[in-house]
């Protein structure tokens, strides 16, 4: 595992946030990264800095609004998968289908169990 400085993992944190709020075609950095901002209260400018300056230093409330952030995104992700699994477990009605349903609520599961570790904490 590498040595991550705060700012590092900070930095890490905003790119993901702005990459999750980019729809792809068409949209621009600067207007997902206005989106992200809005969405988790996070000043837009600390997140461009993030970016493209990084500071020497950061705060510690805006390094726990992110890890906050990034904490919302990962139970929103996984509420959305959690979705998904009913739809398919409802639709599902061959052997093999319900086996991958089954898959995917395992990892669903263990996804779950390892929630108690923050963005911040290391998996190993």
């Amino acid at each position: 595992m590498t040595d991550m400085s705060v700012v590092d993992e900070a930095a890490t944190w905003a790119d993901l946030l702005v990459r999750r709020e980019h729809r792809g075609p068409g949209d621009t950095i600067d207007a997902a990264r206005a989106r992200a901002a809005r969405k988790h209260k996070l000043p837009e400018q600390a997140l461009w800095a993030l970016r493209y300056r990084k500071p020497k230093r950061i705060w510690a409330d805006l390094y726990k609004k992110l890890e906050m952030a990034v904490a919302a995104e990962i139970h929103s992700q996984e509420a959305r998968l959690a979705h998904e699994i009913a739809v398919t477990k409802a639709i599902a009605v061959s052997a093999s289908g319900l086996a991958l349903v089954d898959e995917a609520e395992a990892l669903l599961g263990a996804a779950k169990g390892s929630k108690a570790l923050t963005p911040s904490q290391p998996t190993d």
